[in-house]
Formats: C-alpha cells, sequence, structure tokens
C-alpha cells in the first residue's frame, strides 16, 4: 500500500507544522500547503531530509475555491490517492461584534470555514471511491462556546463544528471518517498576527497554553483510532457539557469576563 498520503493546509507554522512534523516522523507522505511558497518549501525539504519521507509544497489560499482544487489535483497527481485530510488553515479576528467590519467578517467565515468546505468537496469524492479516508477539521474551543471579542471568529469556528457535525452523519458507511479537533489556546504566532478592531483590545489567550506539539498529538492519535470530536486540555468536555446544562450560569461567567477584562484596560 505504501505510506499514507496526508494533506495539511495551513502547514507552514504553528499547528500545522507541528502536525506536520509529527506525520513525518510516522512516515507519511506530506502535501504542505499554504500561503507562503518560500516557508513551505524549507518545511518540505527539512522534512524529507530529516526523516526520508516523500514531500510536496503547493502555495494555497484556502479562500480560494480554484486553488484549493489545485491543491487536491497535485495531491492525486504526485501520490494518486489521499488518505488524510487536515484542515488546519485559520487566522484569528478579534473585536466586539459592533466594531467589526462586515468584510472582516466575511474573510473570518471564508478563511476559518469556507476554506474547509472547499477541501472537503475536492477531496471527498477520491476518499468515496477508495472506501477510505479521514478527515480532520481543526476548529476551537471558542467553537462550542464564544467569550467576548471572539465573536467573527466564533462564529466561524461554530460554522466549522456543524459542518463537521452533518458530515460526520453523512459519511456513514463510506468508509471515510471525520474527526473535529478542539485546541484550547496554543503557543504560536496566532495571537501576534491576529486583527482586532476594538481600540485598545490585544488579543491574548484564554486559560492555559499549550504547545502546538500536543495538539499535533491529538489529530495524529484522531487519525489513528478515530472518535468524533477530540479535545486537547483535560476538563474541557466537562466545561462544554456545564455550558450547554446551564447557558445561564455560561453566560453570566461571559459577562463577569467583560467586565474584569474592561475594568484592567482590556
Amino acid at each position: 500500500m505504501g505510506a499514507p498520503v496526508v494533506v495539511i493546509t495551513g502547514a507552514s507554522a504553528g499547528i500545522g507544522r507541528a502536525t506536520a512534523a509529527r506525520f513525518a516522523r510516522e512516515g507519511a507522505a506530506l502535501v504542505l500547503a499554504a500561503r507562503s511558497r518560500e516557508r513551505l518549501e524549507r518545511l518540505a525539504a527539512r522534512l524529507a531530509e530529516r526523516y526520508g519521507v516523500e514531500t510536496l509544497a503547493q502555495p494555497c489560499d484556502v479562500r480560494e475555491r480554484e486553488q484549493v482544487e489545485a491543491l487536491i489535483a497535485a495531491a492525486m497527481d504526485r501520490f494518486g490517492r489521499i488518505d488524510v485530510l487536515v484542515n488546519n488553515a485559520g487566522r484569528g479576528l478579534y473585536g466586539r461584534v459592533e466594531d467589526t467590519p462586515a468584510e472582516a467578517f466575511r474573510e473570518a467565515l471564508e478563511t476559518n470555514a469556507l476554506g474547509a468546505h472547499h477541501a472537503i468537496r475536492a477531496a471527498l469524492p477520491h476518499m468515496r471511491r477508495r472506501g477510505s479516508g479521514h478527515i480532520v477539521n481543526v476548529g476551537s474551543v471558542v467553537g462550542k462556546r464564544a467569550w467576548p471579542w471572539h465573536g467573527a471568529y466564533a462564529a466561524a469556528k461554530f460554522a466549522l463544528t456543524g459542518l463537521t457535525q452533518a458530515l460526520r452523519g453523512e459519511l456513514a458507511g463510506s468508509g471515510v471518517s471525520v474527526t473535529l479537533v478542539l485546541p484550547a489556546s496554543t503557543d504560536t504566532g496566532f495571537f501576534a498576527r491576529a486583527r482586532s478592531f476594538t481600540p485598545g483590545y490585544e488579543p491574548r489567550p484564554i486559560g492555559p497554553v499549550q504547545s502546538p506539539d500536543r495538539v499535533a498529538r491529538v489529530i495524529v492519535r484522531s487519525v489513528r483510532h478515530p472518535v468524533p470530536e477530540a479535545t486537547t486540555q483535560p476538563g474541557l468536555r466537562l466545561a462544554f457539557a456545564l455550558g450547554e446544562a446551564f447557558p445561564g450560569l455560561a453566560a453570566k461567567a461571559s459577562e463577569q469576563y467583560y467586565r474584569w477584562r474592561m475594568g484592567r484596560g482590556r
């Protein structure tokens, strides 16, 4: 059968780069996608040299459907199949709902949700024909419970959560599975690169901060042992359940957080 073929979007940095390294250690052939050709090619060469795996660097902006289709076509041309698709590309966007321009909201949806939809539509027919494959959608804890200043970003990640849940049912009997991975705050350049539309608000992690490799390990494990959802921090499942069971309590916590941050000058 040969090495499994793994396509990763947002592969040039952070969680995507750590995930590429994890799969390379296991001998997977890698198709690496991101907007920066230079960073992708450096990563592909480094992983090929260190782990002896085949790599393909394919620049791609997931907001552009034609570029995503070209990515999947390049993977098929090079390797003849796709075993794993990791939809990791994303971008942070913060600010109060009333401060967030419609164009920025649209960009958040296009990058964090519609990009995954482009990739799924392009890759899934190939997986269905083979009767096997796994899709990983990298969401966020705020795709389950939103917080102040996270409106547009959380809305996009909520969209990805809904997309994954619907897809899971539609894959019944196909041999293809899908996992939604829900990272908490991660030690990457994500917050530094994020856009903020509320004056004085600086994006920063909420709660404990984990390494990108921790998330990468969860992603690889979810492929090896498919589950519907995978969290990256202990206690998150309980927190989600409590939020659903006691929405008033969750709302009060959100309000208190907003007041506390406002009192500290954000």
